[in-house]
């Protein structure tokens, strides 16, 4: 004899994932002021998946779901991206990686534990942000691709001089010769207003065609 099916959700479970919602919605909101790749809506799926699937796991006596995190990679995975001057994503893929574990702490239970881990994770999203910012300015790096007028190696050697004038290190990273033109791969380092002022230089000298 075939039994009916029976759907029962209790109120702690609604409460869980009313939970988990709510911490996904203050990490969302975070991202999604910032314009990133995963926003408003994603952190909210991610920390409601997570609690499912840990609910879904301990209903079966499986305890936590640890599978949870091995998906995540691959969501993670999708926003990092890497071009010639960088690699970014890597922020909001910590944070899609962090929401899991929140939906996790969500869906087993534990309130405290994903409350507190949601406000310090929006603490070091924010304010952790403007010591960044001042970090990267007193010490900013920036790739000039350089490409000269001609191929006289003499005027590599004066933009060095003009840079080291400008308080700034500068670390040839590649030099090549394309048909007429020399073209070097410089990594500058230094102060933020001076790399700017190292802009207006060299948009003005004739020896460059571009950079």
């Amino acid at each position: 004899m075939q039994l009916p099916l029976q759907f029962q959700i209790t109120d702690e479970e609604l409460l869980k994932l009313g939970f988990a919602i709510f911490c996904g919605g203050l990490l969302g909101m975070e991202r999604q002021y910032k314009n990133k790749t995963a926003g408003f809506r994603t952190i909210i799926l991610i920390t409601l998946g997570s609690a499912l699937f840990t609910m879904v796991a301990q209903k079966a006596g499986l305890g936590v779901n640890i599978n949870v995190i091995t998906g995540i990679g691959f969501i993670g995975a999708g926003v990092v991206f890497k071009d010639n001057i960088g690699v970014s994503g890597l922020t909001t893929a910590a944070v899609i990686w962090v929401a899991a574990a929140i939906g996790m702490a969500a869906g087993a239970g534990d309130y405290p534990l994903a409350l507190i881990t949601t406000v310090s994770t929006l603490l070091i999203l924010m304010l952790f942000s403007l010591l960044e910012r001042y970090i990267d300015k007193v010490h900013h790096d920036k790739l000039f691709i350089i490409v000269f007028a001609d191929t006289d190696y003499e005027n590599l050697v004066m933009v060095e001089e003009i840079i080291k004038s400008h308080h700034l290190k500068s670390r040839r990273k590649q030099i090549n010769k394309i048909g007429e033109h020399l073209q070097a791969t410089l990594l500058v380092t230094g102060h933020l207003q001076y790399i700017a002022q190292l802009d207006e230089k060299l948009l003005v000298m004739s020896q460059i065609r571009s950079f």
